[in-house]
């Protein structure tokens, strides 16, 4: 099993298992060796004050497991919940494929590849909320 690359920029941050590490001046890659680290890059974390939105909420509570803040499987089973609610309302074909893709990936135990799908939605939901102002 060859693990999780990052390849992180100069100066990128990003949080493991609870320690934040930043990179050094130049771009490096790192080999996580560990299964079920838990892994979150803080260039695409959310801040608890930002979380104004349901999609917003959604990719906190990804956010939440993914750092480890969270017991994993109440987190899980929320964030499904959420995602689950988000259906109601993303009815368009390419929202439908990221949220059935962010469920199957939190099935699988791929918290971050389902993070990756909701903060897809976050434009779309951007653009909803302006058209209702």
């Amino acid at each position: 099993m060859s693990g999780l690359i990052l390849k992180l920029a100069p100066g990128e941050r990003v949080l493991i298992n609870g320690a934040v590490i930043e990179n050094g001046d130049r771009r490096s890659k790192i080999a996580i060796k560990t299964p079920n680290a838990k892994i979150l890059r803080l260039k695409e974390a959310i801040h608890p004050e930002a979380v104004e939105t349901p999609v917003a909420r959604v990719c906190y509570a990804a956010q939440l497991v993914l750092s480890g803040d969270v017991e994993p499987d109440p987190g899980r089973r929320d964030l499904l919940k959420g995602i689950e609610q988000l259906s109601r309302v993303f009815d368009d074909r390419d929202s439908r494929r990221a949220l059935d893709r962010a469920t199957g990936d939190v099935l699988s135990g791929n918290v971050y590849q389902a993070l990756r799908q909701l903060r897809s939605l976050l434009p779309r939901e951007a653009r909803i909320l302006a058209q209702l102002s």
